[in-house]
């Protein structure tokens, strides 16, 4: 059962990462609590093939609320399209990134948008890295006892890492001005 936010929103906060997708949406929930990160949970929503769009768009708002109802987070990171090679599998995953910052919207949840290479340089330090050092430098940083699998789950859990350093290193700028 997952603990109930103690969030201040200065101090301690709940951040969710978003790894859009149709068939599979990963997600990824961290704590930060004095500067200190730890995994809350992570997954993935998967919608069946044979389904209509439609029907799997909406399974994927209906798990994103329930999720949101459950875990509570205070912002949230959803990784930017960055990709055109396959217009039709672009189009797709367009409309569930849609879905997915309008559930966010809906539920008063500021959320940012990161590039994948943003993500992998804030995470392994470097812009071009593989699923493989992304799952590695998560579980490292987060101390988790096995790398997050599917790796669709250990990039949410990487958006919401990459969101939480670069609200530190604003902050600390801000705090040098």
């Amino acid at each position: 059962m997952p603990k109930e936010s103690k969030s201040d929103g200065i101090n301690s906060y709940r951040i969710m990462g978003v790894d859009p997708g149709t068939a599979r949406v990963g997600w990824g929930i961290i704590d930060v609590d004095r500067g200190r990160e730890t995994a809350v949970k992570y997954g993935c929503i998967e919608t069946p093939k044979h389904k209509e769009a439609a029907d799997r768009l909406l399974q994927i708002r209906r798990e994103l609320l329930s999720l949101i109802k459950e875990f509570k987070p205070d912002f949230a990171v959803v990784e930017r399209l960055f990709f055109s090679r396959n217009q039709k599998t672009a189009i797709a995953v367009a409309e569930a990134r849609g879905v997915i910052t309008m559930t966010l919207a809906e539920q008063t949840i500021g959320y940012q948008q990161l590039t994948p290479n943003e993500i992998k340089s804030s995470v392994t330090g470097n812009g071009k890295a593989d699923k493989k050092q992304i799952q590695h430098m998560v579980q490292q940083i987060l101390n988790l006892n096995e790398i997050p699998q599917p790796d669709d789950a250990a990039d949410g859990l990487a958006l919401a890492l990459c969101y939480r350093h670069i609200t530190e290193l604003h902050r600390d700028n801000m705090k040098r001005h």
